[in-house]
């Protein structure tokens, strides 16, 4: 499997460790900074014309802000946070082992009717586990493939294996509630009926916050989705307006029109920002935009 750069274990561990107090000598930002980054930001959105939620939330709990928080988006593959965080509430009561040999095989049934439909490699952003049909693959594997390369064929082999009640009702109790996970994903038959997993900046940033807080299932579970999220390899949006070699662990999520990022940013100030976008065709301008708020507010709370 293709990383896109090495993470040193002491990054991890002082993700783990720094999270749950920030920093001791960490200050609220001054109003009136805030609210200019706020102005700033809302300005820079209003040029885009695309539909913007944010929300920042530093880990000290001192500073924080919302724009269009509790309004609903398409997930895309950001609800990948929630199935890695039941399959690791599994894991830790026992009822599936990481290790666990899963079969791969591209087969599932619609929502909508019940019917068989298989996803395309080529629409996908990981190819690997496609050449594992007919195998096995572990658990860990799976989890890897749908959070590290967003793996659309593993997300849909972890949720069929976990349940998708099961996740969902995982997702409540951990700060998630504005995050509803419906079907497995490519489910043409439920696009076409309006039946999609949507999502909230505040769900996504609810349940960040409690794994960087060592909350979510528990600290040493917390820490291994933390490294997960920190091997991400598309680093085009959140990571690229922060300086160089700032550690984030994050979840993209991008389908037409649709591009989002979740991060944890472990700054001198860690800080978990969410940014959902709506209404922008090329990648890499919705990418620029997010960059563009990550910079303003970085400048803000550092």
């Amino acid at each position: 499997m293709r990383h896109s750069r090495a993470i040193p274990s002491i990054f991890i561990l002082a993700a783990v460790l720094l999270a749950p107090y920030g920093s001791s000598t960490a200050r609220p930002v001054e109003a009136s900074r805030l609210e200019a980054a706020r102005k700033d930001v809302e300005q820079v959105i209003a040029g885009s014309g695309a539909d913007v939620a944010v929300v920042l939330r530093t880990l000290d709990g001192k500073d924080h802000m919302e724009l269009r928080h509790e309004e609903s988006f398409h997930a895309a593959s950001t609800m990948k946070l929630g199935v890695m965080l039941e399959l690791f509430r599994q894991a830790h009561a026992g009822t599936i082992h990481m290790d666990d040999a899963i079969p791969v095989a591209n087969e599932f049934h619609s929502v909508v009717d019940g019917n068989v439909f298989h996803l395309d490699p080529g629409d996908d952003s990981d190819e690997a586990p496609y050449k594992k049909v007919g195998s096995t693959m572990t658990a860990r594997e799976l989890c890897e493939h749908m959070i590290t390369r967003s793996s659309n064929l593993a997300t849909n082999l972890m949720m069929e294996r976990l349940g998708i009640a099961n996740i969902q009702r995982t997702v409540n109790r951990n700060g998630g509630r504005g995050l509803k996970i419906v079907r497995v994903l490519e489910d043409q038959k439920a696009f076409e009926e309006g039946i999609n997993n949507t999502t909230t900046a505040e769900a996504l940033a609810g349940l960040l916050e409690r794994i960087a807080k060592g909350k979510a299932v528990g600290r040493e579970a917390s820490g291994e989705m933390i490294a997960i999220l920190i091997r991400q390899e598309f680093r085009e949006a959140i990571p690229a307006g922060l300086p160089p070699g700032t550690v984030v662990a994050h979840k993209t999520g991008e389908i037409t029109r649709i591009h989002h990022d979740a991060a944890i940013v472990y700054a001198p100030r860690p800080f978990v920002l969410v940014i959902l976008v709506r209404g922008i065709e090329k990648k890499e301008e919705s990418a620029g935009l997010m960059a563009k708020i990550t910079r303003i507010l970085y400048g803000a709370v550092e």
